[in-house]
């Protein structure tokens, strides 16, 4: 029981993570920085960070097999990431988020694929309890009319499934590797694929001038480091359903962070759905003690 609270412990750490970056994007665009400069300094920096950890703490040549696995994950990180900032261009956040969140069920889904079998009792009811709580947290109610646009829907959902792979190759990913080694060349896919998406002309003209290397940096170590470190000790330990819904923290942190730095108003709803995901992220664990107490 102590070792399943403690990986659960560390993929919720790693979503908590997550939820910080949409504040420092928001930051970050408030001062005229662009979606390119922002996706590229977050993975650039993350890398380097990884880089160094690496060279210190875990030299390890790999195959160029394990490379394109470990790096397609990363690429899932990625993209999550490019989908969900594109999204916010033509639907409201408080639409985008709620979206975002879908990746719950749809973790609980690919892990009942894979496995041929149903998800337990529990994590069916927590995972209503999480869609109930985000639709709460995400602020729709008394937001006023809401127009939704298909580009918008599409790239948010497309966020969620990205996010949904992400936690699930998590865990089954070259497992049997050092946390660090796997993230860094996590980290390498994303690298990659901005390079490929903004062309490396796009790339070299970034300036880390004016400030952007700190909005970079804060990105890179709670988007790229610390996520990708936490979700690959904890991951692989316990069920893809359970990581899929701990993954659900990001949100609370996310409503959380964004009163305290930017001063926006959180409703009454908002915070009851902040509860609400919080007794949702906690229900498989409570159910479990429950069903060994009466054993």
């Amino acid at each position: 029981m102590y070792q399943l609270l403690k990986n659960s412990l560390y993929v919720f750490l790693g979503a908590c993570c997550f939820g910080i970056l949409s504040t420092v994007v928001k930051l970050a665009y408030s001062k005229g920085f662009e979606f390119q400069e922002v996706m590229i300094s977050q993975f650039g920096s993350g890398w380097l960070i990884l880089l160094v950890l690496m060279l210190i703490f875990a030299r390890r040549t790999i195959s160029l097999k394990q490379f394109g696995k470990l790096a397609l994950v990363g690429i899932c990180t990625c993209l999550t990431g490019v989908t969900y900032y594109l999204s916010l261009q033509s639907i409201p956040a408080s639409i985008a988020v709620v979206l975002l969140f879908q990746f719950t069920w749809m973790g609980v889904v690919i892990e009942a694929i894979v496995n041929k079998k149903m998800p337990s009792r529990p994590t069916l009811i927590s995972v209503v309890i999480l869609l109930i709580g985000t639709v709460l947290a995400g602020g729709i109610f008394g937001a006023g009319s809401l127009q939704l646009n298909l580009k918008g829907t599409l790239l948010a959902l497309a966020a969620a499934f990205m996010m949904a792979l992400f936690v699930f190759f998590s865990g089954r990913v070259e497992t049997q590797m050092s946390p660090i080694t796997r993230s860094f060349y996590m980290s390498c896919g994303g690298l990659i694929l901005l390079t490929i998406i903004f062309t490396p002309k796009v790339f070299l003209e970034v300036s880390p001038a004016q400030g952007l290397w700190i909005y970079g940096l804060i990105l890179g170590l709670f988007g790229v480091v610390l996520p990708v470190l936490l979700f690959a000790l904890g991951a692989p330990k316990i069920s893809t359903g359970l990581a899929t819904i701990l993954g659900a923290g990001e949100l609370p942190v996310a409503v959380i962070v964004s009163m305290l730095v930017l001063r926006e108003h959180v409703s009454m709803l908002q915070w009851l759905g902040v509860i609400i995901i919080l007794f949702g992220i906690a229900y498989p664990q409570i159910a479990s003690v429950r069903v060994k107490n009466h054993r």
